[in-house]
C-alpha cells in the first residue's frame, strides 16, 4: 500500500512558478515509478510528467516540456514537480500517482497507476 499526499498548490500570476510535492508513505516507494497528472474542469485527466523508480528516465507532456521538471528523492519518499513560466491554461487540479514496478512502458496511461493522491489546486491568473 502506498498513500500519497500532494502539497504546494495555490494561486500564482502568469509567468510565475510553483513547486508541487508529493509525499508517499510505505517502504516500497523507491520501487514505483511516479507520475503527475492534472485535470481541469470539463476536461479529461492528462499526464503532465512521469519519472521512473531511479529518476534516470523522465517524460513530459508536450505542453509543459521545457517549463516543468519532475524529480524525486527516494530517501525522503517524495516526488516533486517544479513548474516555471506558468500559463493560465496550466490551471487544474494536480494529482500524483504511483505506477507499479515493471510498468514504466505504461507511464502515459492513467489507468496503469494504482495509487493516487487527493490532488492540489493550481490556479494561474492572467
Amino acid at each position: 500500500q502506498v498513500q500519497l499526499v500532494e502539497s504546494g498548490g495555490g494561486l500564482v500570476q502568469a509567468g510565475g512558478s510553483l513547486r508541487l510535492s508529493c509525499a508517499a508513505s510505505g517502504r516500497t516507494f523507491s520501487s514505483y515509478s511516479m507520475g503527475w497528472f492534472r485535470q481541469a474542469p470539463g476536461k479529461e485527466r492528462e499526464v503532465v510528467a512521469a519519472i521512473n523508480w531511479s529518476g534516470v528516465s523522465t517524460d513530459y507532456a508536450a505542453s509543459v516540456k521545457g517549463r516543468f521538471t519532475i524529480s524525486r528523492d527516494n530517501a525522503k519518499n517524495t516526488v516533486y514537480l517544479q513548474m516555471n513560466s506558468l500559463k493560465p491554461e496550466d490551471s487544474a487540479v494536480y494529482y500524483c500517482a504511483a505506477l507499479p514496478s515493471g510498468s514504466w512502458y505504461r507511464h502515459l496511461i492513467a489507468g496503469a497507476y494504482n495509487y493516487w493522491g487527493q490532488g492540489t489546486q493550481v490556479t494561474v491568473s492572467s
